[in-house]
């Protein structure tokens, strides 16, 4: 039997090895032409609550998966307009990683910090708890096959608190580092998920963080890149990755990984918003053509929740429910959108948004 590893002894940032090599330099500017290329597209859409309402859902399906916390697009969209008693545990759960994430980008885009206090109101809205910051020794990782100990974080608050209050300097003063902000969020998402300063959901509090700093950095305007989608197809190598810096100092493979990953899904998503860009422009066009009542309103409507109901429709355009009832029947007639009867409530679907945000395209 192997003996159980000893706790990892924190240490903190920068680290004191040089992490900006040709090769590592190279795969940063490389990843940040495309991010670039992301924040470009991203400005093409009129109308940005509807990434930020269809985006982030993404996100947060596959960042829950990474925990084994599964559910699907189609869940999480219905449950956009469903009322809290009918939506089930496991996409509530999804739900609150897209909110804790909106939360985090309002909190940056006033503020422009990010703060130890603001990381524990992420974690309290994804957990749903107030358990805060572990106080009570004995955390540890295991492999989930095998069940074998592989990591023991800090173990005590007072540790795990010093570590924190360094790495919210390192996320928010640039003096003490001027390495590429691409390689900073690196070794900031190495450096959090090390400490673990919670009981749960520090996975996902730190794929948020990733997307936060990136907003924080202005190399994107708004939480639009799908890093999770990457890591999920990627996971083994993920957590081997984490592990080789904490037992051989190996820096240079964590974080070109990761820039691999920024890359791979800044391709991803610029060809989502793109094709989410034609589809709304298609749209506009055909049903401007045929339809009196068209607005751009009602476009942005049925662009921002793939799957709408006629209340929800009258809320939103400040409309009578006959009205509202007319407008979306008359889409569904059409085929602009796909009318589905569940009990007692009519669903009316944008079926090509959904196709654009398929998790298997």
């Amino acid at each position: 039997m192997k003996n159980k590893p000893e706790e990892w002894q924190w240490q903190p940032l920068p680290p004191k090895v040089n992490v900006e090599t040709p090769e590592v330099l190279k795969k940063a500017l490389e990843a940040q032409q495309f991010l670039s290329e992301l924040k470009g597209i991203s400005q093409t859409i009129p109308n940005q609550e509807i990434l930020l309402n269809t985006l982030p859902i993404q996100e947060a399906r596959d960042s829950s998966e990474i925990e084994n916390i599964v559910t699907t697009s189609d869940a999480l969209f219905k449950a956009d307009v469903e009322k809290e008693k009918r939506i089930d545990q496991t996409t509530k759960e999804v739900q609150r990683y897209a909110v804790a994430l909106k939360e985090g980008f309002e909190c940056i885009r006033n503020d422009g910090l990010l703060r130890i206090n603001d990381i524990i109101a992420i974690q309290k809205t994804l957990e749903d708890n107030d358990a805060g910051i572990r106080s009570l020794p004995g955390t540890t990782l295991s492999n989930p096959a095998t069940g074998e100990v592989v990591f023991v974080p800090p173990q005590h608050k007072s540790v795990i608190l010093k570590a924190l209050d360094n790495l919210v300097q390192y996320i928010n003063n640039d003096e003490l580092s001027d390495v590429h902000p691409l390689i900073k969020m690196a070794i900031i998402h190495f450096q959090f998920e090390s400490i673990h300063p919670f009981y749960d959901g520090n996975g996902r509090t730190g794929r948020i963080i990733n997307i936060l700093y990136l907003v924080q950095k202005r190399l994107l305007d708004i939480p639009v890149l799908y890093l999770s989608r990457y890591i999920v197809k990627n996971k083994p190598k993920y957590y081997e990755l984490l592990q080789r810096v904490r037992t051989q100092n190996d820096w240079e493979s964590w974080i070109r990984y990761l820039l691999e990953g920024v890359k791979q899904t800044s391709i991803g998503t610029i060809e989502d918003i793109t094709q989410i860009r034609e589809e709304m422009l298609k749209a506009k066009h055909q049903i401007r053509k045929k339809f009196p009542f068209y607005s751009q309103d009602l476009i942005n409507h049925i662009f921002r929740h793939p799957y709408t109901k006629i209340n929800h429709l009258k809320d939103d355009l400040n409309l009578s429910r006959p009205t509202a009832t007319k407008y979306l029947n008359e889409l569904s007639d059409a085929n602009f959108l796909k009318k589905v009867k569940q009990g007692r409530d009519n669903y009316y679907i944008n079926s090509n948004l959904l196709d654009i945000l398929a998790e298997n395209k």
